[in-house]
């Protein structure tokens, strides 16, 4: 991985030593484990060396992750729009973590287009908005939270990267990697992991808090999903997973529930590309997963105004869910022959 930026690292330097105090650190909509870890681990950082952060999520993120420490001092836009406001208008320093363009924010975004405080941008998603001059985007790294302990060490700060901190970018590098299970071959970021453990972080204990932390429901929503939910396409090397409003209120869903369940599917001989699709009250939530070579994140910007990574991705349709579906089903034979070579190259 490249080292970040000499330049952009003495920028940032520069800022800090400028009478800063209040700082707000803001993570992507419906935050996954790398957008709460990386944020709570520069947060915590920040904080011990005295720092005043405060991060504010635009919407509430999963249960399964609110025992990583710092979680009770985070703001929700969502739930909080005018004291996360006043936090904001007070901030003399933003972070934007696991995000690269203001929409990505929801809500929150049209708030950090008027920003006038300096902003200071990490993150590992392809084709980055221009948002500011400080910006850490490294495509190639496995996790914001690899990019953060960087950053962290680039600005002489890991005296004050605690075990919390750790805790928390560790958390981050093993839900974007799926315990490191993809996007995982660099030996820099086993370096940043050895760092991390350095710290005494548990690794173990960590795993089951992230993957063995569920409610029953939600398992019996993944049962449902694979047994009653599940379509597969073996001429197209694809499958999908829909799930109504109704059937998420069935099973009690709470956010963070469907976590997972889109990758299931690859477990299938054959099936290369993956989608989930589960309804919201404005719009279908969509993400996409694939192996190989095949771009789940150009397919979603074609086709669902979304984007990401190669092999994960995400996107939104304005259609009915039955609508959506139609939409994804139609658009495979097109996709057809990409699928089938990067069949043949996988060999599976």
């Amino acid at each position: 991985m490249k080292r970040l930026s000499p330049e952009t690292i003495a920028k940032v330097k520069e800022v800090l030593s400028e009478n800063v105090r209040d700082i707000v650190i803001i993570p992507h909509v419906n935050p996954d484990g790398d957008a709460v870890g990386s944020s709570l681990g520069l947060w915590r950082v920040l904080k011990n060396a005295g720092y005043a952060p405060t991060v504010i999520s635009p919407t509430d993120y999963p249960a399964f992750l609110k025992w990583v420490s710092g979680t009770n001092e985070v703001k929700v836009y969502e739930h909080e729009p005018d004291v996360s406001q006043q936090i904001l208008e007070k901030a003399d320093l933003v972070f934007l973590l696991d995000f690269n363009a203001p929409d990505r924010a929801g809500k929150l975004g049209p708030l950090i287009e008027k920003e006038t405080s300096p902003i200071v941008l990490i993150d590992h998603h392809p084709a980055p908005a221009d948002v500011t001059e400080l910006m850490f985007s490294h495509t190639e790294a496995s996790s914001t939270a690899e990019l953060v302990y960087r950053f962290v060490e680039s600005l002489d700060l890991c005296e004050y990267l605690d075990k919390d901190a750790a805790e928390a970018l560790f958390t981050g590098l093993s839900t974007d990697t799926g315990s490191f299970s993809y996007n995982a071959s660099s030996p820099d970021m086993y370096e940043v992991v050895s760092r991390l453990l350095e710290k005494g972080v548990d690794k173990d204990r960590i795993h089951d808090l992230i993957y063995n932390n569920f409610s029953a429901d939600r398992m019996r929503l993944l049962g449902y999903s694979l047994d009653q939910k599940m379509k597969v396409f073996p001429e197209y090397h694809a499958a999908y997973i829909s799930l109504s409003m109704e059937e998420l209120e069935r099973y009690n869903f709470v956010p963070g529930d469907t976590e997972g369940f889109v990758n299931y599917p690859l477990s299938i001989k054959g099936v290369i590309f993956t989608a989930l699709f589960t309804e919201k009250e404005d719009l279908v939530k969509i993400s996409f997963r694939s192996k190989g070579g095949f771009p789940t994140n150009e397919f979603s910007n074609l086709h669902f105004n979304g984007g990401g990574h190669m092999n994960a991705s995400g996107g939104e349709s304005k259609l009915s869910l039955a609508e959506t579906i139609q939409k994804f089903e139609e658009l495979l034979p097109e996709f057809s022959a990409k699928l089938k070579d990067e069949h043949r190259k996988l060999g599976n």
